[in-house]
């Protein structure tokens, strides 16, 4: 897991001519392998559409008896406090600590959102 590593929703739609590499991560989300955020949005730029950072975090922490276990978790309930109307996310930090022989890991991830238009658009709802 590194930093900067992009998530997409899985409903996520992106530019026809951009199809990377993804893996599971959770029920909603994936993890673009091999693409840290700053060439996926190159990437996503070159196409034309718009990979927008938006001033919205999501930090969570997660328990394990084993520090990935502990990473793990707190990256899922991180993405899953990621608002829906966002389709992508960017990992911002992880902190792990230890106490009384667990692993205590807080993750923290920006909200991001792949779109065509260039003006962000908000549903009705907000």
């Amino acid at each position: 897991m590194n930093l900067h590593t992009v998530y997409l929703r899985n409903d996520c739609i992106l530019p026809g001519s951009l199809d990377p590499l993804r893996a599971p991560i959770g029920r909603n989300w994936t993890r673009v392998e091999e693409l840290l955020a700053a060439v996926f949005d190159t990437l996503i730029r070159q196409t034309g559409w718009h990979f927008m950072w938006i001033q919205e975090s999501s930090a969570r922490r997660g328990i394990g008896r084993i520090r990935q276990n502990a990473i793990n978790r707190a990256l899922d309930h991180a993405l899953n406090g990621i608002a829906g109307r966002f389709n992508a996310a960017e990992l911002d930090s992880v902190e792990v600590s230890r106490h009384f022989g667990l692993f205590v890991a807080k993750v923290t991830v920006q909200a991001r959102q792949i779109q065509q238009q260039i003006s962000l658009e908000c549903p009705n709802d907000i």
